[in-house]
């Protein structure tokens, strides 16, 4: 099964987003995520991710049947604001640690 992006909506500040799940045997199942679009700018989301982000959630509760119209919440906006810094941040651990230190030359003449 996969989740198909084919539109948006923008109602006021909130952004829905339908997708169609499509079974193996071709079936299609419309659902919407709503995400509210001041929270991205204050996570400092950008807005390109925000479609992505959406069918990821739906992945994740694909396991308990995700209703047809979900909530991409605050909480779900900050789960994935703490594993963006934290790769960040292991990403910078790991790119310090394979700096050689600069040695200067002596100049030869």
């Amino acid at each position: 099964m996969e989740f198909v992006l084919t539109g948006f909506r923008q109602e006021a500040n909130v952004r829905r987003f339908a997708f169609q799940r499509v079974a193996g045997d071709h079936s299609r199942t419309e659902f919407t995520v709503s995400a509210d679009m001041s929270l991205l700018v204050k996570h400092k989301i950008p807005l390109q991710e925000l479609p992505l982000l959406c069918r990821a959630l739906l992945e994740d509760q694909q396991q308990t049947g995700p209703a047809k119209a979900v909530i991409f919440t605050e909480t779900d906006m900050l789960v994935y604001v703490n594993r963006r810094s934290a790769a960040k941040d292991e990403a910078d651990r790991k790119r310090a640690q394979h700096r050689s230190p600069f040695v200067k030359r002596a100049k030869t003449t």
